[in-house]
């Protein structure tokens, strides 16, 4: 199903208490502030969800591709959120459908943290794909290129993964702090003590990578305590 589909994605921003929480249905895309991608309600794998791709698959992107989430603000707490990922049909070779979550976005999308997966590494024959499951970068300034050679396996780790299932993932973030954890685990799966861009807050965007499709469901946020 899609196009006209329920989209059953909710965001539960932050009210004026701290660590409290407020639901926001979105039920159509238009609502939403896209960057670079098209979004449609679909359901997938049994559940209503976002369905994320390139606006335009092939041509280079004038920027990051991002869903603005409205009202998300956030500068310490935690995100919750269920996604899945997978390669489009005829993306390139070297597509791992790249999805994951912006925070502390700031602009249109100009500088932002995020946490993202790569499905197809997860259960890859190659060990070294398989480290290099799940990612952190800092845009613009700090691509998985420049981390992986300046500080090879520190922003990058292995989780298990498979393409085009749902997956569970929240995000701790405390000042420069930020924690990943994946399918409920209590221990995180990739941790970052130093934040690029410091100490600050922004919006939270859905992130898809070059030749992705992407599903997202159900994003709660909840900001700490000042």
């Amino acid at each position: 199903m899609s196009g006209l589909a329920v989209v059953a994605l909710v965001v539960a921003v932050s009210s004026s208490a701290p660590g409290a929480e407020r639901s926001l249905r979105v039920g159509d895309p238009r609502g939403l502030e896209l960057h670079e991608v098209k979004a449609e309600g679909v359901t997938h794998r049994g559940r209503p969800a976002l369905r994320v791709m390139e606006a335009a698959p092939g041509a280079t992107a004038r920027g990051p591709a991002l869903v603005m989430l409205p009202g998300s603000e956030l500068r310490n707490g935690v995100i919750e959120t269920e996604l899945a990922g997978a390669p489009r049909q005829g993306a390139p070779e070297q597509a791992r459908g790249f999805v994951g979550i912006a925070f502390h976005v700031q602009g249109a999308g100009e500088r932002f943290e995020c946490f993202y997966l790569r499905p197809t590494n997860g259960r890859a024959d190659d060990q070294l794909r398989r480290n290099h499951a799940t990612q952190y970068i800092s845009h613009p300034g700090y691509p998985w290129e420049r981390l992986r050679e300046e500080n090879p396996g520190v922003y990058e780790s292995y989780v298990d993964l498979v393409p085009a299932e749902w997956v569970r993932v929240r995000i701790e973030v405390e000042g420069v702090r930020a924690r990943l954890f994946v399918n409920g685990a209590a221990q995180p799966t990739l941790i970052v003590n130093d934040l690029k861009m410091g100490e600050t807050g922004g919006r939270i965007g859905l992130w898809i990578g070059d030749g992705t499709e992407a599903w997202f469901s159900d994003v709660k946020v909840t900001p700490s305590a000042p």
